[in-house]
């Protein structure tokens, strides 16, 4: 059945899958459904999408761009599901206008968005600025402002020139501090007089636990209980790497602040991932394990960057192991943000460790003693998704929102990703008629709304993502998007949850939504190219083109 003509059947039932799973899905678990408005957030709030360079770009050679640590390590057969790579991704590269439009369309005031660090400085510091990447990003920053969309640029979401990793080791040498600093200032420079939004490095934690922890990511590090790779020391390294990510933003952010800030008028930040956790026993030792949890991820990477020095509970469990700053150091670390950037996806129970046994990893001190699991007494904590270990549990955003409020003194936060996966078993019209999708972002935004309401100084929401991409070692499986891409023609086709976003931005009712679903059903197909072809798109996409795996289960945090 074409692609277009499943959307319209499927809002055509819309309203009685909502009248018979209003109050719990075919699994059981519990759906807040809640009539969330954009009106109960602040008037100069802001609304976005997010995407990254590797994940939507392509072109991964045009125009003078090298090679990343990702080209590389995806063209080693196994790496990464189905074999499938970022050479191509959304093809983002070329189609870029369009990809400004549909943001538009969609009613957001700002685009969260990357820079592929090969693509401007192809060899760091050992080469020149590349002018086409320079080009490239000054179109995606003009267009979008001829939108009255607020570019809000990352300048490092975990792809970097391959050679940084060869001559001397990328994160894992103090060298790579100046290469980001560097990278920043050519991205100050350049494109400063018009990007208000800065953030230095995506989720360091993340980087570290992925590429040096698990080795699923480049450049594959890791040891055992974590992994079997060939290098890699899972109990060190993630703490030196970490490490030099946060110096780099530090003197990337002393830089700012004293050359560019006062007369660009921009504010930055640095984005970390947080679950949120609670207690698997009534225990007091559990409740200690939740503490420990939330200060070995988020509080590894802010506590450094608010106050000054790592977490108090990593410093009295790693000791020697975990790195020290120096007085200088800490000087210009301490207070070197203006925001925080959040992204949170689900909660898991914590289990202590230190008290009661636990399986291999959760005694290790990299995990600060804690086991952690979506799992009590047999029953999940919330609804499954596509992600091993990402739960549809709504009250965690507002309890790590309000997490983070208190403990960084009320500090000004941005929730710079959050997002829906479906079960990769989900049939194909199911990734158009998203329908748990929606429900996921009508609760989470309201439980967001009531972080506000209880205080928390919140100043953007954006959803991962705007279309399918490349999810890193899950490939094209698992899909985020709003906007469902045909893997051959690049053709992007709203999803339910598109709808359901732009009707939300308009500051309609979600109530009202479910009872219009029939009101224009059928979206249009784009006029796209795929690399230097042009393709008209038609509305008979094939949909078994969709790309699913029923088999895999996917850890990518």
């Amino acid at each position: 059945m074409p692609v277009n003509d499943i959307i319209h059947v499927s809002l055509m039932f819309f309203v009685v899958y909502l009248l018979v799973s209003s109050t719990s899905n075919a699994e059981g678990f519990e759906i807040e459904s809640q009539d969330v408005r954009r009106s109960e957030f602040p008037d100069n709030f802001l609304f976005g999408t997010a995407v990254s360079s590797y994940q939507v770009e392509g072109g991964y050679l045009e125009d003078g761009k090298g090679l990343s640590n990702w080209d590389v390590f995806t063209h080693i057969p196994g790496n990464i599901k189905n074999n499938e790579n970022g050479d191509d991704a959304d093809d983002d590269y070329h189609l870029f206008l369009e990809d400004a439009e549909i943001a538009q369309s969609l009613g957001v005031n700002a685009y969260r968005f990357s820079i592929s660090w090969a693509r401007i400085l192809p060899r760091g510091s050992f080469g020149e600025v590349n002018p086409g990447g320079i080009k490239f990003y000054n179109k995606i920053i003009d267009n979008l402002l001829l939108r009255g969309i607020e570019p809000f640029l990352t300048i490092h979401h975990f792809d970097l020139p391959q050679e940084l990793e060869d001559r001397y080791g990328a994160w894992l040498s103090p060298l790579m501090q100046d290469d980001f600093l560097l990278l920043a200032e050519t991205c100050f420079k350049r494109f400063g007089d018009r990007v208000k939004y800065w953030t230095t490095i995506n989720e360091p934690n993340v980087f570290a636990e992925m590429s040096y922890v698990r080795g699923l990511y480049p450049p594959a590090h890791c040891s055992p209980p974590f992994g079997n790779c060939s290098v890699g020391n899972a109990d060190i390294e993630p703490l030196i790497v970490v490490h030099n990510m946060l110096l780099a933003h530090g003197k990337a952010v002393k830089l700012y602040r004293e050359r560019f800030q006062s007369k660009q008028g921009g504010s930055i930040g640095l984005v970390v991932q947080s679950h949120m956790y609670e207690p698997l026993r009534d225990v007091e030792s559990d409740r200690q394990a939740v503490n420990r949890a939330l200060a070995f991820t988020g509080g590894w990477v802010l506590d450094p960057l608010v106050f000054g020095d790592y977490p108090p509970e990593m410093r009295q469990y790693h000791r020697s192991e975990l790195p020290r700053f120096s007085s200088e150091e800490t000087e210009y670390m301490k207070g070197s943000i203006d925001f925080i950037g959040l992204n949170h996806y689900s909660t898991l129970y914590a289990k202590d460790c230190i008290h009661s046994p636990c399986v291999l990893g959760g005694d290790h001190f990299i995990r600060g003693f804690t086991f952690t699991t979506g799992e009590r007494d047999g029953t999940l904590i919330g609804e499954p998704t596509g992600v091993e270990r990402f739960y549809v549990v709504p009250r965690g955003m507002e309890k790590i929102v309000d997490h983070v409020s208190k403990r960084y003194n009320n500090m000004p936060i941005y929730v710079t990703e959050n997002g829906y996966c479906p079960p990769l078993t989900e049939a194909a019209p199911n990734l158009l008629h998203d329908v748990n999708r929606v429900h996921f972002y009508n609760g989470y935004l309201a439980a967001l709304a009531r972080a506000i309401r209880k205080g928390a100084d919140v100043r953007g929401y954006f959803a991962w993502s705007l279309m399918d991409n490349f999810e890193w070692a899950g490939g094209y499986s698992s899909t985020f998007g709003l906007y469902y891409v045909d893997r051959l023609t690049m053709n992007r086709t709203p999803k339910l949850s598109a709808k359901w976003f732009q009707h939300f931005l308009a500051n309609r009712s979600s109530a009202r939504f479910n009872r219009q679903r029939s009101v224009n059903p059928t979206p249009k197909s784009r006029r796209v190219r795929k690399s230097k072809y042009i393709v008209i798109a038609t509305t008979n996409a094939n949909a078994t083109d969709v790309r699913r795996n029923d088999n895999v289960s996917l850890l990518l945090y």
